[in-house]
């Protein structure tokens, strides 16, 4: 049985049923990658809390961090799936085998040559970043050593990155979406069992992020030699799907990630407050919880979509599966968005206030979690609507809003870290990419024309509506004393699950109430998966 109603308008039932179920398969990985992130924070948290060597390694770790949302999440799938798909289309599987191996054996020299220069250029590199720690000869040493160990990371996210888009336009989402979960467990297990071994423990886990990165690459092998797609060596970086691959991933690299290029530019300015590089990165983890369970699992799921729509011509199909993103990714995150800015400090109280962090610490980032949050909406739906610009080959639209979107954050960061010190530079970031959506949605809609307009403001209106319940109930955990109070750490995490369960059971009844298009559909999804079970 398909949905009726505004959802279902122009867009095929089956497509949007195997978009459903694809983004299900990568939020079930991305959130038991999110679980283990969650455990190695904390360990993280407990042992190093915000000190100098914590700041160091954030700030060290800020290059293969935003390198990995650069090309594993950002354009290296933006790019070569929309090439890729078109060879799987229109080609041989002899084609696309080619192609897949000039991209890896170009892509494996290039990256091995920046990470040399990386290591070799890091002395000068750091103080750039951290120009607050100039300071701290120690501290900048440290921070500096930590970035030549970290570099190699670049190599292996890279071609971990390209297996993943390889596996993503085949539809065969699994292996690259359960890959960070390896990344994870080695950080965890250098954490906690090599890095007592160490004089300075930090280094320990420093090199579990190389390992890590690593076996996300190697884990996504024996899936790539399953589809008969595995890499050969084949040096070819004239080939005409490697250039066309290249020509739309530079200006992607802005385009799609300016959210990363604004939270670098908050780690440079955050060096200069004791504290700041730490409290802005476990601010970020939570954000990117939601974001990365929902946001990136539906615009992943959501790129091979449109790219294959755009490549057919069917942009009415292509407009109403846009139309159906923004309409479930706000379903979506905008209980999460609620759910982080009032129970704040509740939930980075009960996650990282151990060992080494302190009380104010939880302050510091419960403030960097609050200004975030409120562009969660907009980091969540910049994926969605840069996808559709990406689909249609059009690099050049994003990059000049990127552009524009950069400089505002500068400018915002500069004028509000005065008076909101670290907070100050998390709210830049969160308005710049607010404002990187809107223009962005005006030139698609330019571009496209409507694409359902009318279901998405309705959607988005029951929406808020159904966020009361959720606003009651979190005011009335996020009020009650025992968050100021050290221990009872299992009573606490009752009443906070408590509290969501209570939240997300207000949401839905209220959803149901409002006859709720985009709760009917993934009900919808839930039966068809129950029935042919019991029968």
């Amino acid at each position: 049985m398909q949905p009726t109603g505004p959802v279902a308008d122009r867009v095929d039932g089956e497509e949007r049923k195997q978009l459903v179920k694809s983004a299900g398969v990568i939020g079930i990985a991305t959130f038991s990658s999110r679980i283990l992130g969650f455990i190695r924070d904390i360990v993280l948290a407990r042992l190093f809390g915000a000190s100098a060597a914590a700041d160091a390694f954030f700030v060290a770790y800020r290059i293969p961090s935003l390198l990995r949302e650069l090309f594993a999440e950002g354009s290296m799938s933006a790019a070569f799936i929309p090439i890729f798909s078109e060879y799987l289309a229109r080609r041989s599987h002899r084609d696309a085998w080619e192609l897949a191996s000039a991209a890896f054996t170009t892509l494996l020299t290039v990256l091995t040559g920046v990470s040399v220069l990386g290591i070799v250029i890091a002395p000068w590199l750091v103080p750039l970043i951290a120009p607050g720690f100039g300071n701290d000869p120690g501290k900048l040493a440290l921070t500096t050593l930590l970035t030549q160990i970290m570099f190699p990371y670049l190599l292996f996210i890279g071609l971990s990155a390209l297996a993943m888009g390889v596996l993503n336009s085949i539809r065969s989402f699994a292996a690259p979406a359960f890959s960070p979960v390896m990344f994870n467990v080695v950080i965890i297990t250098s954490a906690l069992l090599l890095a007592p071994l160490f004089s300075q423990p930090i280094l320990a886990v420093a090199g579990g992020v190389v390992v890590g990165g690593l076996m996300q690459f190697l884990i996504q092998l024996p899936a790539l030699r399953k589809a008969g797609l595995l890499f050969g060596w084949r040096s070819d970086p004239g080939h005409e799907g490697v250039r066309r691959v290249g020509r739309l991933m530079a200006p992607a690299l802005i385009g799609l990630s300016v959210t990363q290029i604004n939270i670098l530019v908050g780690t440079i300015l955050a060096s200069y407050f004791p504290g700041g590089p730490t409290y802005l990165f476990y601010g970020m983890r939570l954000i990117h919880f939601p974001l990365g369970i929902f946001g990136v699992a539906l615009a992943t799921a959501l790129l091979p979509s449109l790219s294959t729509q755009a490549a057919k011509g069917e942009l009415d199909a292509l407009r109403g599966t846009l139309g159906f993103g923004l309409r479930l990714i706000f379903f979506i995150i905008m209980p999460a968005m609620v759910g982080l800015i009032l129970l704040r400090v509740p939930i980075v109280h009960l996650f990282f206030e151990h060992g080494r962090f302190t009380a104010a610490d939880t302050q510091g980032t419960a403030a960097a979690v609050l200004a975030y949050a409120v562009g969660l909406w907009a980091f969540a739906g910049v994926r969605i609507v840069v996808s559709a610009f990406y689909s249609l080959q059009d690099t050049r639209t994003p990059v000049l809003v990127a552009a524009v979107a950069l400089a505002a954050n500068i400018a915002l960061s500069l004028l509000l870290m005065g008076p909101l010190r670290h907070a100050g530079l998390a709210l830049a970031t969160a308005l710049s990419a607010i404002l990187n959506m809107a223009v962005l949605l005006v030139f698609l809609a330019r571009r496209l024309g409507a694409f359902g307009w009318e279901a998405i403001l309705r959607s988005h209106a029951r929406v808020l509506l159904a966020s009361v319940p959720i606003v009651a109930t979190c005011l009335w955990i996020a009020g009650l004393g025992v968050w100021a109070q050290p221990e009872a750490w299992a009573a606490k995490a009752v009443m906070l699950i408590v509290g969501m369960g209570i939240s997300v059971a207000g949401y839905v009844t209220v959803h149901a109430l409002l006859g709720s298009d985009e709760l009917d559909f993934l009900w919808g999804l839930v039966r068809r998966k129950i029935i042919p079970t019991a029968s």
